[in-house]
């Protein structure tokens, strides 16, 4: 019974963190004429803090023709719904 005990804790505290979602929040930029950009995008859980996140999406923005000039911070999906409507048709595109 023991075993059985921890070996089922073993594979809750596993499944936890491949269940998490991070996004980032953004600012971004495209030149002439200027535009400026808030958005929201899905990261990876590897790169779930602003300085990681920055590396992932700099790239993904820039196939899109946008600079990144900031990633304000990083957070689960509890924070994405308030996010949703000043991000607008940047909400999870990139």
């Amino acid at each position: 019974m023991t075993r059985l005990l921890a070996a089922t804790a073993l594979a809750l505290i596993l499944a936890g963190p491949a269940a998490a979602e991070c996004y980032a929040d953004y600012k971004a930029k495209r030149d002439e004429p200027l535009t400026l950009r808030y958005g929201v995008a899905k990261v990876s859980d590897g790169n779930c803090s602003p300085g990681a996140a920055q590396g992932e999406l700099a790239p993904r923005l820039a196939s899109g023709g946008w600079t990144l000039l900031e990633v304000l911070s990083t957070f689960g999906p509890e924070g994405l719904e308030e996010r949703k409507a000043s991000a607008a048709d940047h909400f999870l595109r990139y």
